[in-house]
């Protein structure tokens, strides 16, 4: 379908942890499988209001397939967005750290930005709705911060934190980055909260490390620093 460029729309229910559905039916690999169809685009809606509109955007392409995927709980109230840069929502603004939300992560992701907030760290939070491909806007966004995260509910392997990655190093872009994501295993049948606690996708966890990373980033960078000037001296 790929190869053809046919408009097809495939809908993927149960996309992420499912948690009580056991560890047979996670769907976790969808969005590192799929990075590598050429030309195939796939939609992370974080809300209901957003899977209604991005189902409506897959089904009008018609030059290439198209993925829509969502979670098989409630995805909660609608995340509204300040203002969209490319195909990008952003959902918060900040100046240290770009936090990229996959989908229904973008909760997650907020309350993360909320917690970095308290120890002095902005961060700005965008939704790139469509996970593939990368949008062309993200790469000079990241540019404007000292850090970029990602979180999302799919392996860490080849998923959309590496295809951000990838994308930052073609253009060029030189920053730390850091990503959030399943590990590579199978996954132990308990509520979808409890599976995410387990692997560290809470916003405390999250946040703790971002800061964590920019705390040993500044360190390395005065230390640097210092060196130089002795050397200078």
């Amino acid at each position: 379908m790929a190869l053809h460029k046919c408009g097809v729309t495939f809908v993927l229910d149960r996309a992420g942890v499912t948690g009580t559905d056991g560890p047979s039916h996670n769907g976790m690999w969808d969005m590192s499988v799929l990075q590598v169809v050429p030309g195939l685009r796939i939609a992370a809606p974080r809300d209901a209001d957003q899977l209604r509109a991005q189902l409506r955007e897959a089904i009008d392409v018609d030059d290439a397939p198209t993925v829509v995927r969502f979670p098989k709980e409630s995805v909660g109230q609608p995340v509204p967005a300040l203002e969209r840069i490319g195909g990008m929502d952003v959902l918060r603004h900040g100046d240290d750290v770009l936090l990229v939300v996959a989908g229904v992560m973008a909760p997650v992701g907020l309350r993360a930005a909320e917690l970095l907030a308290e120890r002095g760290i902005g961060c700005t939070v965008v939704d790139p709705r469509w996970v593939k491909p990368v949008d062309s806007e993200l790469p000079a966004l990241a540019a404007r911060h000292r850090a970029v995260a990602v979180v999302e509910d799919n392996v860490r392997s080849a998923g959309v934190g590496a295809a951000i990655g990838q994308a930052l190093r073609d253009a060029g872009v030189d920053l730390p980055l850091r990503t959030f994501g399943i590990p590579e295993a199978f996954l132990p049948h308990a509520k979808r909260g409890e599976v995410l606690a387990d692997i560290g996708l809470t916003p405390a966890e999250i946040a703790g490390r971002i800061g964590a990373a920019l705390t040993r980033a500044a360190a390395r960078t005065a230390t640097g620093e210092a060196a130089a000037k002795e050397r200078d001296a």
